[in-house]
């Protein structure tokens, strides 16, 4: 029974790698309106936008010393965009740990995109709380470092590189189909299936449909293509 205990005790103070010392602050992070009327985690959502904004602005400054307001500001964008962030908080797990109500629950809400980049703000504010400047700054340096260091054009929306190359052919625009979920309702994981009829498809999965439409549209582009 202790060892039961204990594993409890850490898994709800500790997410991507931090361990809170006020675990509090988590469980107010991690919890959906829908479950408490004003602890949840829509006032550590407005702190963590402004962190996040500090933290990536500052990151960009000192990544590129000689580049323009106009395209440091494109890279900003990128960055702190939802779609970046609700991929980070399904690849973390952050979005899967939210609570909510069974209604809330049934409605798919945790698989909703906006929801998804609210509570990983709402992460980063709790963080701020926690342990200060540094444990946010390290976070984010930590878990963005892939997208950083990449051109603003790498982060072009993987269905609109997609659809452009179709475009640019004159062949038939992708269409996306829904092979497979499963998984508990709280915690789906959906197959799409790219296509580009006569010229090949490609399948991926993700705990968001949006997503994994993303990976399928990345992966045939490559095939396409031949990129990597």
């Amino acid at each position: 029974m202790a060892k039961s205990s204990k594993a409890t005790v850490a898994d709800s103070s500790e997410i991507a790698g931090y361990t809170f010392e006020r675990p509090s602050l988590l469980d107010e992070a991690l919890t959906h309106p829908s479950l408490s009327g004003r602890h949840n985690y829509q006032r550590f959502e407005f702190l963590g936008d402004r962190v996040l904004g500090l933290v990536i602005a500052t990151w960009l400054l000192e990544e590129y010393p000689g580049e323009a307001e106009g395209k440091l500001n494109r890279r900003f964008t990128t960055l702190v965009r939802r779609e970046t962030l609700a991929d980070i908080a399904v690849k973390l797990g952050i979005a899967g740990r939210l609570k909510v109500t069974p209604g809330a629950e049934a409605e798919g809400t945790k698989t909703k995109e906006a929801i998804q980049a609210d509570v990983c703000e709402s992460v980063i504010g709790a963080l701020y709380l926690d342990g200060g400047f540094p444990a946010a700054n390290k976070f984010i340096r930590t878990h963005w470092k892939p997208l950083i260091g990449a051109g603003y054009s790498a982060h072009k929306d993987n269905k609109t590189q997609l659809q452009e190359w179709c475009q640019a052919r004159s062949v038939p625009l992708p269409r996306y189909v829904e092979v497979e979920r499963s998984g508990p309702d709280h915690d789906p994981v959906f197959i799409i299936e790219a296509i580009v009829d006569g010229h090949g498809s490609a399948k991926a999965s993700g705990q968001a449909k949006r997503l994994a439409e993303q990976l399928a549209a990345e992966s045939l582009y490559s095939k396409l293509t031949g990129e990597k």
